[in-house]
Protein backbone atom coordinates (compact mmCIF):
# COMPACT_ATOMS: atom_id res chain seq x y z
CA UNK A 1 0.00 0.00 0.00
CA UNK A 2 1.03 3.43 -0.84
CA UNK A 3 3.36 5.35 2.04
CA UNK A 4 3.79 9.19 2.37
CA UNK A 5 7.30 10.24 2.77
CA UNK A 6 9.39 13.40 1.41
CA UNK A 7 12.07 10.96 0.82
CA UNK A 8 10.77 9.66 -2.24
CA UNK A 9 10.74 12.40 -4.67
CA UNK A 10 7.46 11.82 -6.19
CA UNK A 11 4.62 14.40 -7.62
CA UNK A 12 1.76 13.98 -5.69
CA UNK A 13 -1.55 14.81 -7.33
CA UNK A 14 -4.64 15.27 -5.21
CA UNK A 15 -7.88 15.53 -6.59
CA UNK A 16 -10.80 16.63 -4.39
CA UNK A 17 -13.91 16.23 -5.96
CA UNK A 18 -17.14 17.12 -4.33
CA UNK A 19 -21.18 16.30 -4.77
CA UNK A 20 -24.40 17.27 -2.95
CA UNK A 21 -25.44 14.05 -1.79
CA UNK A 22 -24.65 10.67 -0.82
CA UNK A 23 -25.76 8.97 -3.81
CA UNK A 24 -23.74 11.42 -6.05
CA UNK A 25 -20.18 10.47 -3.40
CA UNK A 26 -20.91 6.77 -4.15
CA UNK A 27 -21.60 7.13 -7.95
CA UNK A 28 -17.99 9.07 -7.80
CA UNK A 29 -16.37 6.34 -5.68
CA UNK A 30 -17.96 3.66 -7.97
CA UNK A 31 -16.49 5.13 -11.20
CA UNK A 32 -13.08 5.80 -9.37
CA UNK A 33 -12.71 2.79 -8.41
CA UNK A 34 -13.11 0.93 -11.97
CA UNK A 35 -10.30 3.82 -12.87
CA UNK A 36 -7.85 3.17 -9.76
CA UNK A 37 -8.17 -0.67 -10.77
CA UNK A 38 -7.57 -0.47 -14.20
CA UNK A 39 -4.89 2.04 -14.01
CA UNK A 40 -2.06 1.26 -15.81
CA UNK A 41 0.13 4.16 -17.03
CA UNK A 42 4.01 4.80 -17.71
CA UNK A 43 5.47 6.76 -14.75
CA UNK A 44 2.21 5.48 -12.80
CA UNK A 45 3.01 4.67 -8.59
CA UNK A 46 -0.17 4.61 -6.46
CA UNK A 47 -3.89 5.89 -6.58
CA UNK A 48 -5.44 5.87 -2.68
CA UNK A 49 -9.50 6.75 -2.66
CA UNK A 50 -10.86 8.70 0.42
CA UNK A 51 -14.75 8.94 1.25
CA UNK A 52 -16.12 12.00 2.30
CA UNK A 53 -17.48 12.07 5.79
CA UNK A 54 -18.07 15.77 6.94
CA UNK A 55 -18.71 16.54 3.80
CA UNK A 56 -20.12 14.83 0.57
CA UNK A 57 -16.83 14.19 -1.83
CA UNK A 58 -13.96 12.22 -2.83
CA UNK A 59 -10.19 12.55 -2.26
CA UNK A 60 -7.61 10.37 -4.47
CA UNK A 61 -4.26 10.84 -3.57
CA UNK A 62 -2.47 9.91 -6.46
CA UNK A 63 1.34 9.09 -6.71
CA UNK A 64 3.19 9.69 -10.05
CA UNK A 65 7.18 9.32 -10.28
CA UNK A 66 7.23 13.17 -12.54
CA UNK A 67 5.36 15.94 -13.70
CA UNK A 68 6.29 14.45 -17.32
CA UNK A 69 4.16 11.17 -17.00
CA UNK A 70 1.64 12.81 -15.30
CA UNK A 71 1.19 15.12 -18.25
CA UNK A 72 1.59 12.68 -20.63
CA UNK A 73 -1.96 11.15 -19.10
CA UNK A 74 -3.61 14.03 -19.13
CA UNK A 75 -2.74 14.22 -23.05
CA UNK A 76 -4.00 11.46 -23.86
CA UNK A 77 -7.48 10.84 -25.41
CA UNK A 78 -8.52 8.78 -23.02
CA UNK A 79 -8.70 11.50 -20.34
CA UNK A 80 -9.39 14.22 -22.38
CA UNK A 81 -12.86 12.62 -24.16
CA UNK A 82 -13.90 10.03 -21.31
CA UNK A 83 -12.57 10.47 -17.35
CA UNK A 84 -13.33 14.46 -18.03
CA UNK A 85 -16.93 14.65 -18.75
CA UNK A 86 -17.36 11.30 -16.91
CA UNK A 87 -16.62 13.47 -13.37
CA UNK A 88 -17.99 16.95 -14.63
CA UNK A 89 -20.90 14.97 -15.26
CA UNK A 90 -20.54 13.81 -11.24
CA UNK A 91 -18.60 16.39 -9.39
CA UNK A 92 -20.74 19.51 -8.25
CA UNK A 93 -16.62 21.10 -7.86
CA UNK A 94 -13.22 19.81 -9.16
CA UNK A 95 -9.57 20.59 -7.53
CA UNK A 96 -6.45 18.56 -9.50
CA UNK A 97 -3.66 19.91 -6.84
CA UNK A 98 -0.50 18.89 -7.76
CA UNK A 99 1.97 18.88 -5.15
CA UNK A 100 5.53 17.10 -3.34
CA UNK A 101 5.73 16.08 0.38
CA UNK A 102 7.90 18.33 2.27
CA UNK A 103 7.49 16.90 5.75
CA UNK A 104 5.98 14.43 7.37
CA UNK A 105 5.55 13.57 11.45
CA UNK A 106 4.06 10.67 12.81
CA UNK A 107 3.18 9.17 16.42
CA UNK A 108 6.58 7.07 17.78
CA UNK A 109 4.14 3.88 17.58
CA UNK A 110 4.34 4.11 13.98
CA UNK A 111 7.06 2.57 11.58
CA UNK A 112 5.26 4.41 8.99
CA UNK A 113 3.05 6.77 7.91
CA UNK A 114 1.02 4.02 5.20
CA UNK A 115 -2.70 5.45 3.51
CA UNK A 116 -4.82 1.72 3.27
CA UNK A 117 -8.33 0.73 3.33
CA UNK A 118 -6.61 -1.92 5.88
CA UNK A 119 -6.21 0.97 8.08
CA UNK A 120 -9.18 2.49 10.38
CA UNK A 121 -7.27 6.40 10.25
CA UNK A 122 -9.63 9.39 10.51
CA UNK A 123 -8.09 11.28 7.86
CA UNK A 124 -7.97 15.11 7.52
CA UNK A 125 -7.56 16.96 4.50
CA UNK A 126 -7.02 20.58 4.89
CA UNK A 127 -5.93 22.72 1.49
CA UNK A 128 -4.57 26.54 2.35
CA UNK A 129 -4.64 28.89 -0.09
CA UNK A 130 -1.18 31.60 0.13
CA UNK A 131 0.33 34.16 -2.28
CA UNK A 132 3.19 32.84 -4.01
CA UNK A 133 5.66 34.71 -2.33
CA UNK A 134 4.32 33.44 0.83
CA UNK A 135 3.84 30.23 0.32
CA UNK A 136 7.81 29.12 1.61
CA UNK A 137 7.25 31.64 5.26
CA UNK A 138 3.97 28.89 5.44
CA UNK A 139 5.88 25.83 4.85
CA UNK A 140 8.87 27.35 7.40
CA UNK A 141 5.74 27.43 9.96
CA UNK A 142 3.94 24.15 8.92
CA UNK A 143 7.23 22.38 9.16
CA UNK A 144 8.52 22.92 12.45
CA UNK A 145 8.30 19.91 14.37
CA UNK A 146 5.59 19.61 16.83
CA UNK A 147 6.45 17.39 19.76
CA UNK A 148 3.65 18.61 21.61
CA UNK A 149 0.85 17.16 18.93
CA UNK A 150 2.81 13.86 19.58
CA UNK A 151 1.36 13.85 22.52
CA UNK A 152 -2.29 14.36 22.04
CA UNK A 153 -4.84 11.78 22.54
CA UNK A 154 -5.48 10.19 19.06
CA UNK A 155 -2.54 11.59 16.83
CA UNK A 156 -0.92 9.46 14.19
CA UNK A 157 0.89 11.29 12.07
CA UNK A 158 0.17 14.92 9.59
CA UNK A 159 2.17 15.28 6.54
CA UNK A 160 2.72 18.62 4.60
CA UNK A 161 2.44 19.18 0.60
CA UNK A 162 3.82 21.90 -1.41
CA UNK A 163 1.70 23.42 -4.42
CA UNK A 164 4.20 22.91 -6.91
CA UNK A 165 2.12 26.14 -8.53
CA UNK A 166 2.93 28.43 -5.37
CA UNK A 167 -0.34 29.25 -4.69
CA UNK A 168 -1.05 26.56 -1.55
CA UNK A 169 -0.33 24.23 0.44
CA UNK A 170 -1.65 20.91 1.93
CA UNK A 171 -2.08 19.34 5.33
CA UNK A 172 -2.96 15.90 5.56
CA UNK A 173 -3.49 14.03 8.80
CA UNK A 174 -4.46 10.80 10.26
CA UNK A 175 -6.03 10.56 13.91
CA UNK A 176 -7.37 7.71 15.61
CA UNK A 177 -11.12 8.87 15.27
CA UNK A 178 -13.27 11.70 14.94
CA UNK A 179 -13.92 12.51 18.63
CA UNK A 180 -10.45 12.53 19.38
CA UNK A 181 -9.57 14.75 16.05
CA UNK A 182 -12.38 17.18 17.22
CA UNK A 183 -10.98 17.31 20.50
CA UNK A 184 -8.01 18.14 19.57
CA UNK A 185 -9.22 20.86 16.98
CA UNK A 186 -11.70 22.40 19.59
CA UNK A 187 -9.01 23.12 22.02
CA UNK A 188 -8.68 26.67 23.71
CA UNK A 189 -6.05 28.57 22.31
CA UNK A 190 -4.99 29.23 26.42
CA UNK A 191 -4.62 25.37 26.51
CA UNK A 192 -1.79 24.75 23.71
CA UNK A 193 1.88 25.81 23.75
CA UNK A 194 3.18 28.78 23.38
CA UNK A 195 5.34 28.11 20.58
CA UNK A 196 2.42 26.53 18.95
CA UNK A 197 -0.22 29.44 19.14
CA UNK A 198 2.65 31.28 18.03
CA UNK A 199 3.40 29.33 14.69
CA UNK A 200 -0.64 28.75 14.21
CA UNK A 201 -1.11 32.70 14.36
CA UNK A 202 1.41 33.39 12.13
CA UNK A 203 0.08 30.96 9.18
CA UNK A 204 -3.37 32.72 10.21
CA UNK A 205 -2.01 36.18 8.79
CA UNK A 206 -0.45 33.91 5.90
CA UNK A 207 -2.97 32.17 4.44
CA UNK A 208 -5.52 33.53 2.02
CA UNK A 209 -8.38 30.26 1.94
CA UNK A 210 -8.99 27.09 3.61
CA UNK A 211 -10.59 24.10 2.37
CA UNK A 212 -11.14 21.37 5.08
CA UNK A 213 -13.06 17.72 4.90
CA UNK A 214 -12.79 14.58 6.80
CA UNK A 215 -12.56 11.43 5.00
CA UNK A 216 -11.87 7.25 5.02
CA UNK A 217 -9.85 5.80 3.02
CA UNK A 218 -12.32 3.43 0.68
CA UNK A 219 -9.99 1.81 -1.62
CA UNK A 220 -5.82 1.69 -2.96
CA UNK A 221 -3.78 0.20 -5.55
CA UNK A 222 -0.50 0.82 -6.55
CA UNK A 223 1.57 -0.35 -9.39
CA UNK A 224 4.09 -2.72 -8.20
CA UNK A 225 0.67 -4.74 -7.14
Amino acid sequence: MPFITPDDGYLTVLNLFETDTAQGQERLLEAMRDIIDHADYPGWISSTLHAGQDRHGTANFIQWRSAQDLEARYAGGGFKHETVPLFNELATGIKLLKSEVVYSQRNPALDAVEISPERDDYTVIIVLGVEPEDQQALLDTLTAPDEWVRTCPGYRSHSILRGTDGTFVVNYAQWDSKELYDAFHELPESERPQEVREGRALARKLVTSRNANTYTVDHARSAKD
